[in-house]
């Protein structure tokens, strides 16, 4: 991957506070949900209900799709990465230390998060395979491709 494509991902990345992620059901339809995320380097974590829909289709699934974009009136000023890839729970302990880490600076409030909240989630980290970047002021539509 280019240097400076890497530099954009990254910029995005750090830009952005939450993903939308696709995630396959038991009937096989797609479900997108929005979810706060944490990154390091290219990989991706987000936490959620540890008896939610999404928790139970990776378990059963762990194949992705997400997308990191917001809102532009000016269609030249898009930019964002769509992105394939694979979610896996999280259990290492070091791991998750490091991802509190992650999440505590991204986000301040979780300081404040009930002891029985923590025990109901989980962590998942997402590893792209494949990521779209987006970019229309090099043109409408404009995207390039890289492979992780």
């Amino acid at each position: 991957m280019p240097p400076q494509l890497r530099e954009k991902i990254l910029g995005i990345l750090a830009r952005h506070n939450n993903i939308t992620l696709a995630t396959l059901r038991p009937d096989g339809y797609p479900q997108a949900t929005t979810v706060g995320y944490a990154s390091d380097g290219l990989i991706i974590y987000f936490g959620c209900g540890i008896g939610s829909q999404k928790a139970a289709n990776i378990a059963r699934d762990e194949r992705v799709s997400a997308a990191i974009d917001a809102d532009h009136a000016n269609w030249n000023e898009i930019e964002g990465i769509s992105l394939g890839g694979t979610a896996a729970r999280v259990t290492d302990s070091r791991e998750l230390a490091k991802v509190h880490s992650l999440f505590l600076a991204k986000f301040p409030q979780l300081a404040g998060m009930s002891a029985d909240d923590q025990a109901n989630t989980v962590i998942f980290r997402v590893t792209p395979s494949v990521i779209s970047v987006l970019d229309y002021s090099k043109g409408f539509g404009h995207h390039e491709l890289v492979t992780v």
